[in-house]
């Protein structure tokens, strides 16, 4: 969905008191002239509505998505991407690293102009109106809640002005936090009567809204509000308007999670009825007859790659994974060695391979049996391990005995890479699978096309990919970027629950089914039996670290913890610790796996929001700065 061109006669509108207006808060229509063009007919109204689309945020876009490579979820070397600055602790005010501020007041003053001007369409049917008229509200919500993710409290541009509006009445202040979620909600809730249940026409329509996907976005937006960075934030206290409008709220409100548990539960009765499910891997036809092992990583990896599976909620179709695809695979094919479509760039820090359970389904420093005070030692892989790690391998203790999300989500020196275009796991000396130490296959020593770890990123990589045994073919399997999926949804819900009524069977229930599909047991017997804290699950407080500990396996590198940590207010914590992978530069098992430091990162209150360009406070004093900026 492009931005169309708008064809006319524009009329340049001159007035002095505007000139610099624009430059406070973009709101004031311009190119008037044109806008009976753009509703002339029906289908330059419908090229108008796909301009409100066209603000979507490019998920899982490395040029778009601060949530990849912004936290310390991956890291890259020192000198590669704008949005990596952010997590060295380069941003500033004067140009802003992933600043979205001017964006999206663009993308909601094209909401508004499309709601102002629809009515006059003369050959569109109401019904179709209808709809049209919800999806810009949607979409307008969208961008507000985005940008309260990003700034937190915001100007709240119900309305565009008109163009003859003088100067000081552009000079909009924030609104207060609570009254922007407010006006978000109220959005959707009106949006929500007209949107379809779902899509009849998937060949020209997935990825435009729906009443499942309103109910979902809903449930998150509430579950944002009732948490720690917007929900009693004594932190933000000194955030006033220059009238002294506070513009956190002071006091925590467990309504604010009552009402967020029932959205989720909403949200998730609507998808059900829609037939939607965790996904599990249980294709029409199998060349081989694989094990359960490898069909329970498909399960995982699939959830993610598989187009428009049962689990997906809403995808967006904007985003392209190819070229993250051919970035983060390795040259694993030993037979084309020399091959550069692919990279094996993004690497998941030593904290989080360490962040995975147990092969026991518990944290590896709570599982008795796990042996984690001998996690940097030595281990050579047996038989029983050999879908795991190669046979007779040797690596590190801490990629043994680990949970199917592990093996599923990372590669690692040693470890198996299922597929790729080979898929017999009878024949698994034939599986690919990694070499990562100095001067080996895929270590360190070759600029752009290496670790920077010791760990790679497989999640997001199709299975069924293939790699060329001769030239520079990758032939990549392309998927929308999923916004949102079902276990998304459900770990939000037994989030919401627990912090509303406290643990019950109905918070275990919704985390006991992804981790039913992860290949674990469920919480109560994991940690009864393993666990050197056996009732942690039966309290409040142990009940949340399970779930948020949930969520960060579940959802890895799908930019799902760059904001959780934030609206957790966790952040300051996690990204204060080093970033560590293993001593690439050795050759030997024993020397490669020790813990080296690789960046210091820093967090500090001021980083849970992006600042607004010192421009725009300079040319608005009704808009204050974030805090510390």
């Amino acid at each position: 969905m492009k931005k169309p061109l708008i064809t006319g006669i524009f009329i340049l509108i001159i007035i002095s008191a505007l000139s610099s207006c624009k430059q406070f808060l973009d709101v004031v229509p311009d190119n008037v002239a044109t806008l009976d063009n753009a509703f002339a007919t029906r289908n330059e109204a419908q090229k108008f509505l796909f301009t409100c689309y066209s603000y979507m945020p490019n998920d899982g876009d490395l040029a778009d998505d601060p949530a990849l490579v912004g936290g310390d979820e991956l890291w890259r070397f020192a000198t590669e991407g704008a949005y990596f600055n952010i997590a060295q602790g380069y941003q500033n005010v004067v140009s802003p690293y992933g600043d979205r501020w001017g964006t999206y007041f663009q993308g909601i003053r094209d909401c508004n102009i499309f709601l102002d001007n629809v009515d006059r369409v003369p050959d569109l049917m109401e019904t179709e109106k209808r709809r049209w008229v919800s999806e810009v509200k949607f979409l307008k919500a969208y961008y507000n809640f985005y940008l309260v993710k990003m700034y937190g409290p915001i100007p709240i541009m119900k309305e565009n002005l008109p163009v003859n509006v003088k100067a000081d009445e552009v000079r909009v202040s924030r609104a207060p936090v609570d009254s922007c979620f407010e006006y978000i909600i109220t959005l959707v809730n009106e949006a929500m009567g007209d949107l379809p249940q779902t899509i009849d026409d998937p060949t020209n329509e997935l990825g435009r809204i729906t009443r499942t996907i309103a109910l979902a976005f809903k449930a998150e937006v509430l579950v944002y509000a009732a948490s720690p960075l917007f929900n009693g934030n004594t932190d933000e206290a000194r955030l006033k308007n220059p009238d002294g409008t506070q513009l956190f709220n002071q006091t925590f409100s467990k309504e604010k999670w009552d009402s967020a548990a029932v959205a989720c539960r909403e949200a998730i009765e609507a998808c059900e009825q829609l037939g939607l499910k965790l996904y599990k891997y249980q294709p029409a036809f199998q060349q081989f007859d694989l094990s359960d092992t490898i069909m329970t990583q498909l399960s995982i990896r699939n959830a993610i790659c598989e187009r428009w599976n049962s689990e997906i909620v809403w995808a967006n179709t904007q985003t392209s994974t190819v070229s993250l695809q051919a970035l983060i695979t390795p040259r694993m094919n030993p037979k084309n060695l020399d091959m550069t479509a692919v990279h094996g760039q993004l690497s998941p820090p030593l904290k989080i391979a360490e962040q995975f359970y147990s092969d026991h389904g518990v944290p590896i420093a709570e599982d008795r049996t796990w042996g984690y005070a001998e996690r940097y030692d030595l281990q050579t892989a047996g038989d029983s391990d050999k879908l795991y790690v190669r046979k007779d391998y040797t690596t590190a203790h801490m990629n043994f005995n680990r949970e199917p999300r592990f093996y599923a989500d990372m590669g690692f020196d040693g470890g198996i890479w299922y597929g790729q275009g080979m898929y017999d796991d009878k024949k698994n000396l034939d599986l690919y699978y990694l070499e990562a130490k100095y001067r080996q296959r895929n270590g360190y020593g070759k600029p752009g096309f290496s670790t920077i770890t010791g760990y790679f990123l497989k999640k997001q990589v199709h299975y069924q990919n293939v790699l060329a045994n001769t030239g520079n073919t990758y032939s990549v399997t392309d998927y929308p970027w999923p916004i949102m999926r079902l276990a998304d949804l459900y770990l939000l819900y037994a989030e919401a629950l627990n912090e509303a009524e406290g643990p019950g069977p109905e918070v275990l229930k919704y985390v006991d089914l992804v981790r039913e599909r992860a290949g674990l047991q469920t919480v109560q017997d994991s940690w009864t039996q393993y666990s050197n804290n056996p009732t942690k699950f039966a309290t409040q407080n142990g009940m949340r670290e399970i779930i948020q500990q949930e969520r960060l396996i579940e959802l890895a590198f799908e930019g799902k913890r760059f904001w959780d940590l934030r609206r957790w207010k966790k952040a300051v914590d996690e990204m204060n610790r080093p970033i560590q992978g293993w001593d690439l530069l050795q050759e030997l098992p024993s020397a490669y796996y020790r813990p080296t430091m690789i960046f210091q990162q820093t967090f500090s209150l001021k980083d849970y929001f992006f600042p607004i360009k010192e421009s725009t406070i300079t040319n608005n004093r009704n808009l204050v700065q974030n805090l510390g900026w």
